[in-house]
């Protein structure tokens, strides 16, 4: 049922949609305030404008049900503390409101006003709300339709917290009214009521909830725990580590080129390939590069690792810094056929720098570096002699002959490689072993971990998030104040 008050002093017409009494309204034109029976002004009211995102007439769902904006006000608390009342009511004429401050919006209820007073704590269906703050105040505008007398004279608001859930004694005068509220969206009141703009957030809401619902997230990180465990479980009792490939290798047999390794499979899912070298060094050093190679997909894995050790005495004391052993992973390798591609050195046995040449016996390497010498090596003895090239055909026709020769044999031969003897009977070789690791309990912990700090993170989040929701309360739970 439609009614229609026209303006007795600018002739607009005031359209209410709802059937329902009212005793006074504020001209949406001239912001008079009227009384419907006498028809008589009143007062002029000032125009709620600022912020003010929901019109009289605008109908929108809150819990299911559909609500019609029937008033507005804005209430002050001081000089500069400002928020907004919108008055609603359902088809079944009952009574709620929707306050908005600084962003923050909640829906509240009328309730039955309890018998006993409330001091510090409130309690309402089995909750116990804290006091947060009284708050005086009194109407600085307003505009609708209101079924009962306008009261401009000073109101208190008496609010006591829980959470997201607040309960609120109003004041005004010897009348009370007690309501329950609760924080809802932004976006809600965005998608039911639809209005062009929405006020930016300021500060954090009196019943504004944790970014986070911590309970919910608990919940999730449990339930994925719990399948992570389970799918550990089968890896442990499905699956085993092993070793998939061992070999001592002389440092001879790699010098100046690759050995390639035999083949070996890994099965099941990806895991790491744990790998450990052992080189028998003694005050120096052994250098094993190495690659692995999917022999399906050519895919290459590659690295160089240094095994040192060295000790000594000094200044009285022994020391020693480095290990004969040097354990690495090749992490997240897939099933499949590998093998490794292996080249290595040592102190005393370093693989030659610059162009390099040979004899077509074997018996000599030329070596040409970076200052104009060319090093001859006779390999059989390790002897080695360097001739500066810009005078070698003069002062030494054998050697440049040699040289000549070996260049040549080069050419028709690229590939050719001879093998310096290795004379190191403490050190000549170094052992390489491999081990699949399909079942590691390294992920699934760091994962556990991450997820234990992840809450623990939330909960001192929250905690500051609360601390300064309560900041501008005397009462906050984090003074000394308890009660």
């Amino acid at each position: 049922m439609m009614k229609t008050y026209v303006c007795p002093s600018c002739k607009t017409d005031n359209i209410l949609t709802i059937d329902i009494e009212i005793e006074q309204y504020i001209c949406k034109s001239c912001s008079n305030l009227i009384n419907t029976e006498t028809k008589t002004i009143l007062k002029s009211v000032k125009k709620p404008t600022e912020n003010v995102v929901l019109e009289v007439g605008q109908k929108g769902k809150i819990d299911g049900i559909e609500y019609q904006v029937i008033a507005i006000v804005v209430r002050k608390y001081g000089t500069s503390v400002f928020w907004r009342e919108y008055y609603l009511k359902d088809k079944d004429k009952n009574d709620a409101f929707l306050s908005e401050s600084s962003g923050h919006w909640v829906f509240l209820q009328p309730k039955e006003m309890p018998k006993k007073d409330f001091k510090f704590h409130a309690e309402f269906n089995g909750k116990k709300y804290r006091w947060y703050e009284s708050t005086p105040n009194n109407i600085d505008a307003a505009t609708g339709f209101f079924e009962d007398k306008i009261k401009f004279s000073l109101a208190n608001y008496k609010e006591f917290v829980n959470g997201t859930e607040m309960v609120s004694i109003e004041q005004v005068g010897a009348e009370k009214t007690f309501l329950w509220g609760k924080h809802i969206p932004k976006s809600e009141i965005k998608r039911q009521f639809k209005p062009n703009y929405m006020p930016n957030y300021s500060g954090i809401g009196i019943v504004q909830p944790y970014y986070i619902n911590i309970k919910q997230l608990i919940n999730v990180l449990a339930i994925v725990a719990l399948l992570m465990s389970l799918l550990q479980l089968y890896n442990t009792v499905s699956r085993t580590n092993y070793e998939v490939f061992s070999d001592k290798i002389r440092f001879d047999s790699v010098r100046n080129k690759e050995l390639i390794s035999k083949s070996f499979d890994l099965n099941g899912a990806s895991a790491p390939l744990n790998v450990k070298l052992y080189s028998n060094v003694d005050n120096s050093w052994a250098n094993v590069e190495l690659s692995l190679v999917n022999e399906k997909t050519n895919e290459i894995e590659y690295t160089s690792q240094d095994i040192e050790q060295y000790h000594g005495y000094e200044s009285g004391e022994s020391w020693s810094e480095g290990d004969k052993n040097k354990e690495f992973n090749f992490c997240g390798v897939a099933p499949g056929k590998y093998h490794f591609a292996i080249n290595a050195q040592k102190q005393g046995f370093e693989q030659p720098n610059g162009e390099t040449f040979y004899s077509p016996d074997g018996s000599k390497s030329f070596i040409y570096d970076e200052f104009g010498f060319v090093d001859v090596t006779t390999l059989a003895t390790g002897e080695k002699i360097s001739y500066n090239l810009s005078n070698l055909q003069t002062n030494d026709s054998v050697i440049y002959s040699e040289l000549e020769k070996a260049k040549e044999f080069k050419l028709k031969n690229p590939n050719f490689s001879a093998t310096l003897p290795d004379t190191d009977t403490l050190n000549p070789e170094f052992d390489i072993q491999a081990f699949w690791k399909p079942v590691s309990f390294w992920n699934y912990f760091i994962i556990i971990g991450i997820m234990i700090v992840l809450v623990l993170l939330n909960y001192w989040g929250k905690y500051l998030f609360d601390k300064e929701k309560w900041k501008n309360s005397n009462y906050s739970p984090f003074n000394e104040y308890t009660n």
